[in-house]
């Protein structure tokens, strides 16, 4: 074969290769098809192009393309969890904090008082609650001489590894017959 045969060859091959191609798949788009925003600009009374060198005419704030480039930073929003932060870690504030949920231990046995604390200190470090009250009561009531749930609350504290500071309330809110307890976090 020589050379020529062969470019015969080659071409035929080319266009029944173009012949067996899925016409279904035939672009109907004109070549220089108008782009949405052009189609939009020729809508308003203008062409696209006069639109974009009105747009580079206008001349940008520099602040405005700062901003937009580079965003914005809302500092009150930072420092005001900035000092909520600093606050929950503050002793005396929490010594202050009104206690967010409490527990009565009134007409419990002490087995069940250690129960209903467990799940009690769990459940309110699962909402995250900084302060707590346990009321248990004075043990005027008790059987004997002496209290069984305040030495026994006591003990749940020093024993318990999420709970931190405690102390008795005052008078109003169950002086030595309630304790608060400070969760850690």
């Amino acid at each position: 074969m020589d050379m020529d045969a062969l470019m015969l060859r080659y071409a035929d091959m080319q266009r029944n290769a173009g012949a067996q191609k899925n016409p279904s798949q035939k672009s109907h788009k004109r070549a220089n098809a108008p782009t949405p925003e052009e189609k939009e600009a020729a809508r308003q009374g203008y062409s696209y192009e006069q639109q974009m060198e009105a747009d580079n005419r206008r001349r940008a704030n520099p602040m405005e393309v700062w901003l937009n480039r580079y965003g914005t930073v809302d500092k009150d929003r930072i420092q005001d969890e900035a000092d909520a932060n600093e606050r929950s870690h503050n002793i005396n504030y929490l010594k202050q904090l009104r206690p967010e949920d409490r527990i009565d231990l009134h007409q419990m046995t002490r087995d069940e008082a250690w129960s209903a604390l467990e799940t009690f200190v769990a459940a309110s470090v699962r909402r995250g609650f900084r302060k707590v009250l346990i009321i248990h009561g004075k043990g005027e009531h008790s059987h004997g001489s002496d209290p069984v749930l305040g030495p026994m609350v006591k003990t749940f504290i020093e024993q318990d590894k999420r709970l931190g500071l405690s102390g008795h309330p005052d008078r109003n809110h169950g002086g030595t017959g309630a304790t608060w307890v400070i969760i850690r976090q």
